[in-house]
């Protein structure tokens, strides 16, 4: 899988660019999957938030870029669904777009559904994370992402990469994250992590790790 770890969407040309390289063709020409299952979990979750992220009605550009076909995948509903169903729509998709929301109620519904046992089989699909979708992909989020809390505790993730990312860094509706916080975060991660703003994404490719970015980020190292 090839993934494409954003804070706030497809913000800019380079993000954009950066998708499409990862897709290897045109969006107009690509299939779409939406994942809106995150944003039911935050604490400040309302029905709005998810239907926004489906229409494109979000101020996070996701799937009102021009995708040939988009398509919903809510997690939830999948226990009740066909396996063999449900699993081949996720095959047939270029790309699955994550919404943000809580990461750990994703990645509690991601195993739940089976989505995530799925992931790994899926070598040529792209996964566009918003927010906690990125998040997800994460080793752990740290104490000062847990809202939703997991039947087994704690603030771990799926591990899909070996780092951790601390979002939304000096945005205005979030003013506790500052970069002075992302440190102290990063101090009690005890891994790689980045501190990203709107306007960056993280591309992981064939074990590839790069920042993609027109704003602000940081790298703390595993010591940090």
């Amino acid at each position: 899988m090839k993934l494409l770890l954003t804070d706030s969407g497809i913000r800019n040309a380079s993000i954009k660019d950066a998708l499409v390289d990862l897709l290897g063709k045109p969006i107009a020409e690509s299939s779409a999957l939406c994942v809106p299952t995150a944003g039911y979990g935050a604490p400040d979750a309302d029905p709005g938030g998810p239907w926004r992220f489906i229409s494109g009605r979000s101020p996070s550009p996701m799937t009102g870029l021009g995708w040939d076909s988009v398509g919903v995948l809510e997690l939830t509903a999948l226990p009740s669904i066909e396996e063999a169903r449900w699993v081949s729509w996720v095959r047939e998709a270029d790309v699955l777009l994550v919404n943000g929301g809580d990461a750990l109620y994703l990645g509690h519904w991601m195993r739940e559904s089976g989505l995530a046992e799925l992931l790994p089989s899926l070598p040529d699909t792209v996964y566009v994370g918003l927010s906690a979708g990125s998040q997800v992909m994460t080793p752990r989020v740290g104490q000062d992402f847990v809202g939703w809390k997991p039947p087994t505790g704690g603030d771990g993730t799926l591990g899909v990469v070996d780092f951790s990312i601390f979002p939304h860094l000096d945005h205005p509706a979030c003013p506790a994250n500052t970069m002075a916080a992302a440190q102290r975060w990063a101090a009690g991660i005890g891994g790689p992590a980045y501190a990203i703003d709107e306007q960056t994404a993280i591309k992981v490719a064939d074990g590839v790790v790069d920042v993609v970015s027109e704003g602000r980020w940081k790298y703390f190292g595993p010591t940090s």
